[in-house]
């Protein structure tokens, strides 16, 4: 932190906002909206910006009764304490949130609970995540079209960031390195930034939104405040607590530190990548391959530890009455049979995938297994044996999985694939109020500084899927609108503004229109629509529009799937001379926009 009396700053803004994620963005907008000129910095390259918000299922928390929803989220609570004018402040918002979607981002608002009424069916189960509670009926989900797992909400966040090129200038690639604040009044002045490679002091006149997410991506906080080793992330690779430092540097309380999320196979897993690499999320129909059958988890000394068959809600299973994370282990396995393996190896997610195909341990007993994946054969023997008693009983007295799950295991080899626990996202960072301003150790305000979404997330105990977006928009919005107020208690004696600066901002988003060649049969097409923004593409098509080749120029998409899905599409286009190919398995948002792009380019041939 930079306490300091005289400070040279190299650029003047009204509000800095840090983070162009879902909260970053919406700060922005609407601290622009109030007429505040607005820097907005991301440490992300551009293309990588969003946060989680790039990465959720565009499902934003949505109430139809106010009582009845903060019934609920009381409940969601319990038993921990919430301040009640925090939970009104979040409440009021979700209530009003189709109004929020139309006026605001400009779209009709998609009621999930009005289209998918059925009860048992996915979405359902989906926004009534915690059915036995009090006030559920008044839970619902808003998005700002039918789709999920798009980038949909992002792309229009993303868009009234654009359509206020003029008030808001974004720098990519520019971590926040510290707030400045005065060492009198403990007023935040402005932000320490690094700017290719150089350190910049750039002043806030009026406000500074902390919206830098969490800390999924720090593997020292992970061990600190969730006491776990190994965690696979799912969404964004820059969430790196930097919020959290920062806040914490200049006096800032923490609440909610060892709350976090977590989805996917089994109690919140996916098969296991290495560090600083994302998970791949799989639900559903790969959930039920892995759960059922002959086939059990087993933890760091060789035993099961939950019911494998149990739905997860945000990764939190039954203990004791209480929804929980189950206790990390470092190292999980999936252990199973030669059947199993073959439904695995034929499943089009999960047999393509390339951490469960080249990850597998074979061995010719359970025995050999475990020397091999270091894990007590003796407590894989004993495992196996009262998996196998358990199947042929149906009946499991350790974990109660139904016995319509249970299978005993084939002789012949056996199998197991090392796995992971997820991280979607934290929860913790620096303590706000329901005007999101962010909070001293006292309960004071610190001057000048706000925060919105997951820094400092709401949730303190069990997450409704949804919460972290409405989160998002709820906080962002007033954070925005507060730190856009003309503050008359800026110190005087901390700023020396230089005039004389040689640093001159050039917003990045002005910046990145191109211009690519093309030769003869050449045609240049876009779309909007990846999950990263704009994918272009260089088609060779002749007159009768027979596609030659196909070239991505501009990509952002997701480093796994996305990636893969451009890296093979344009192929089969070619060999097939179509467009309308089958997309490749878990990137169809990635697989529709690189159509997109190509169809743009022939609709060039005339």
């Amino acid at each position: 932190m930079a306490i300091t009396s005289e400070v040279r700053f190299d650029a003047t803004y009204d509000v800095v906002v840090l983070g162009f994620g879902g909260a970053g963005a919406t700060a922005a907008r609407f601290a622009a909206d109030d007429g505040a000129k607005v820097l907005l910095v991301d440490s992300a390259p551009e293309g990588h910006e969003g946060g989680n918000t790039r990465y959720s299922a565009q499902l934003i928390g949505t109430g139809s009764d106010f009582d009845q929803t903060k019934k609920y989220y009381q409940n969601l609570t319990a038993p921990m304490n919430l301040d009640e004018k925090m939970i009104d402040t979040f409440v009021e918002g979700m209530v009003n949130t189709p109004k929020y979607v139309k006026n605001y981002l400009g779209v009709e608002p998609f009621s999930w609970r009005e289209h998918f009424p059925e009860k048992g069916g996915f979405a359902r189960n989906a926004y009534e995540e915690f059915p036995e509670y009090d006030g559920v009926g008044s839970y619902d989900f808003t998005t700002v079209h039918p789709g999920m797992f798009d980038a949909a909400l992002w792309q229009n966040l993303k868009q009234q960031i654009s359509h206020r090129s003029q008030q808001i200038d974004v720098l990519y690639s520019t971590p926040a390195v510290e707030l400045i604040q005065d060492p009198a009044s403990k007023t935040i002045t402005g932000v320490v930034i690094e700017r290719d490679h150089v350190l910049r002091n750039i002043q806030a006149r009026n406000g500074i939104v902390l919206a830098t997410g969490g800390f999924e991506n720090n593997q020292t906080m992970l061990e600190d405040n969730l006491g776990a080793s190994n965690l696979a992330p799912l969404g964004t690779l820059y969430n790196k607590g930097a919020g959290v430092r920062m806040a914490q540097e200049v006096g800032a309380d923490l609440w909610h530190m060892n709350n976090f999320e977590s989805l996917g196979l089994l109690h919140g897993m996916a098969f296991s990548v290495p560090k600083n690499h994302r998970g791949r999320l799989m639900i559903a129909e790969q959930n039920n391959a892995v759960a059922h059958g002959s086939a059990f988890v087993v933890g760091d000394d060789g035993t099961r530890y939950f019911n494998e068959a149990e739905e997860n809600r945000h990764g939190h299973i039954k203990n004791h009455g209480q929804w929980k994370v189950p206790l990390n282990q470092d190292h999980p396995y999936l252990i199973f049979d030669s059947a199993k393996k073959k439904e695995l190896d034929a499943d089009e997610i999960i047999g393509q995938y390339a951490p469960y195909r080249e990850n597998i341990v074979v061995a010719d007993s359970i025995e050999e297994l475990g020397q091999r994946i270091e894990l007590d054969p003796d407590n894989l023997q004993i495992t196996l044996a009262r998996f196998n008693q358990a199947a042929l009983d149906q009946n499991d007295p350790e974990f109660h999985r139904p016995a319509e799950t249970l299978k005993a295991f084939e002789t012949g080899p056996i199998y197991a694939v090392r796995m992971k626990q997820t991280v979607l996202n934290t929860q913790g960072g620096p303590r706000r109020n329901s005007r999101a301003e962010v909070l001293d150790t006292k309960g004071e305000p610190i001057p000048h500084l706000y925060s919105a979404g997951e820094l400092g997330g709401i949730c303190a105990n069990q997450y409704q899927g949804g919460g972290n977006l409405a989160e998002c928009l709820i906080f962002g919005k007033i954070a925005g609108q507060n730190a856009a107020v003309t503050k008359e208690d800026m110190p005087e004696q901390v700023v020396t503004n230089s005039e004389n600066s040689t640093f001159m901002i050039t917003s990045d988003d002005r910046l990145k229109e191109q211009n690519y060649e093309t030769g003869p049969d050449q045609y240049i097409g876009r779309s909007q629509a990846g999950i990263g923004g704009d994918i272009v593409v260089r088609l060779t098509a002749d007159h009768d529009k027979n596609l030659k080749n196909i070239e991505i120029l501009q990509q952002s998409e997701s480093s796994d799937v996305g990636v893969s899905a451009l890296k093979e599409l344009p192929h089969k286009m070619v060999e097939q001379n179509k467009v309308d190919v089958d997309a490749v398995a878990g990137a169809s948002t990635s697989s529709h926009a690189l159509r997109s792009a190509v169809e743009d380019a022939l609709d060039q041939i005339k």
